[in-house]
């Protein structure tokens, strides 16, 4: 037999080649087990089982989020942040001091006019906060919820702002917030995915673009990826069998194709094999699970009445309810996006329709979660993806205001949030903020810590380093938040 280049037999190469591909084979099968066990009982397996940093090394006072995304920047003028000289100086120049040199999207090199507060406030709750009078629902659940008129981010246009704020970066390919969520801890659903999203459009406009990747798993495991319900028609496609197919059939289906993707799984070790192979049973499972979850005319009449919905309509009022129905369920990290609040333009008309579209849903949520004993480990993230200049704007039509960064306004209740509390400020115009200030990585910061995670221990090798959700800049838990 001729020895190879490196002096060795072929046939000794030939065995060593064949002991290594049987190793790894054994110890990939091994890995593979683990994570589809992982899978498909996703209870049995979780990051902190898996000795991951950071992971309930805190007490845990959420188990699970329900994220409230207003896409397309609500103003924080007409919503939660009332600014009484802001309205003296509607229609004077706005002060140069203050936006010399300045970043702004739209209004770039333009003459900049104060435009005061469209709508009035009102008084709500024991400590008389000022929400906006289009918001009476949310004003009478105020004594429950935690606003924050401080808060920032880094990005002024909407793809980069949605980016930022769901995964803590602007750039593309990052993990979201529910698959860091669910990669750390889990999901307490057998038959549901443990992040969920849900997507409402108003009435009367071109709804505000968003993109699976702001729900994407990134550099984590595929199966943390959300999962994008539909509120009318096939919540999932595909979700029903075709004709003449029976369940059992399915099922025999489903067996015979994960059969030969462990057996691919033996030869080639793809941990992504095992998340197909998962995905397969979940699919399965949610042929069951799915259509009684999203029929909601099981739900009293008194309840539909205050969530304001009806069964099938796809509207955020119906996705509240859903939400609720999969927190029940066990689901980690829900995700509600109302898609028409980019108000460049027809700020005065279309506000009052949006508002009225989530304002008694947000309010029955809070209420039917408290009555049914959940809002206490159950966290409610009310913001959008950046707020809105004090500045006007006029854009093919009656007025509006143009992206802004350096103020916005948003809102937090249950699972250890300070209860009718108002946190930081923004200067007399609006403009910043100014007195606790805090960013999305600090939000983040803050989330982690209500689900027990230490967030600048929770981190991920990626591209040899170690990735983390909130960054590398400092961020903070925003202790006076918390009660």
């Amino acid at each position: 037999m001729q020895p190879n280049s490196n002096g060795m037999n072929v046939n000794t190469v030939a065995s060593i080649a064949e002991n290594r591909r049987m190793f790894l084979g054994q110890i990939t099968q091994g890995v593979g087990t683990v994570a589809l066990a992982s899978l498909l009982r996703p209870s049995l397996l979780n990051a902190s089982e898996a000795g991951l940093p950071g992971i309930r090394s805190l007490p845990q006072k959420a188990k699970r989020v329900i994220w409230l995304s207003m896409a397309g920047g609500p103003s924080q003028f007409e919503t939660f942040d009332y600014k009484p000289k802001l309205a003296e100086m509607n229609g004077q120049p706005m002060p140069e001091s203050m936006t010399k040199g300045q970043q702004l999207a739209q209004l770039q090199g333009q003459a900049l006019f104060c435009l005061g507060p469209q709508f009035s406030f009102e008084k709500f709750g024991k400590n008389q906060t000022e929400i906006s009078s289009l918001f009476p629902h949310i004003g009478s659940v105020v004594d429950e919820i935690c606003l924050v008129r401080s808060m920032t981010t880094e990005a002024i246009n909407h793809d980069p702002a949605h980016m930022f704020m769901n995964t803590g970066s602007q750039i593309t390919g990052r993990p979201s917030m529910g698959a860091w969520v669910t990669y750390g801890l889990g999901s307490e659903s057998e038959d549901l995915p443990g992040f969920v999203v849900l997507v409402s459009t108003g009435k009367g406009r071109s709804p505000q673009p968003i993109a699976a990747r702001q729900w994407n798993s990134g550099f984590l495991p595929s199966r943390h990826q959300g999962v994008q319900l539909r509120g009318q028609g096939d919540p999932v496609l595909y979700l029903g069998n075709p004709s003449g197919i029976t369940r059992d059939q399915q099922n025999a289906d489903v067996i015979a194709i994960n059969k030969l993707n462990r057996l691919q799984d033996s030869l080639v070790g793809d941990p992504e094999i095992a998340a197909r192979i998962a995905q397969y049973e979940m699919a399965f499972q949610m042929q069951a699970s799915v259509p009684q979850l999203m029929d909601i005319r099981s739900e009293p009449t008194k309840t539909l009445e205050r969530y304001g919905c009806q069964a099938g309509d796809g509207s955020f009022a119906s996705n509240c309810l859903l939400a609720r129905r999969l927190a029940e369920r066990g689901v980690r990290f829900i995700q509600l996006y109302h898609r028409d609040w980019d108000h460049h333009s027809l700020l005065k008309q279309e506000l009052p329709l949006r508002a009225a579209e989530v304002d008694r849903a947000c309010a029955a949520l809070i209420n039917d979660l408290k009555e049914k004993g959940m809002l206490d480990d159950t966290l409610i993230v009310w913001t959008g993806e950046f707020g809105r200049t004090p500045m006007s704007q006029a854009n093919k039509g009656p007025i509006g205001r143009d992206h802004h960064n350096k103020s916005m306004s948003m809102w937090l209740a249950g699972a250890g949030i300070r209860r009718g509390h108002v946190h930081g400020a923004t200067d007399e115009l609006g403009y910043a903020a100014v007195e606790n200030v805090c960013s999305v990585h600090d939000l983040h910061a803050t989330m982690l810590h209500q689900l027990g995670i230490q967030h600048d221990a929770f981190s991920v090798k990626f591209q040899g380093l170690d990735a983390k959700l909130t960054g590398v800049e400092g961020a903070k838990v925003i202790q006076e938040i918390l009660a």
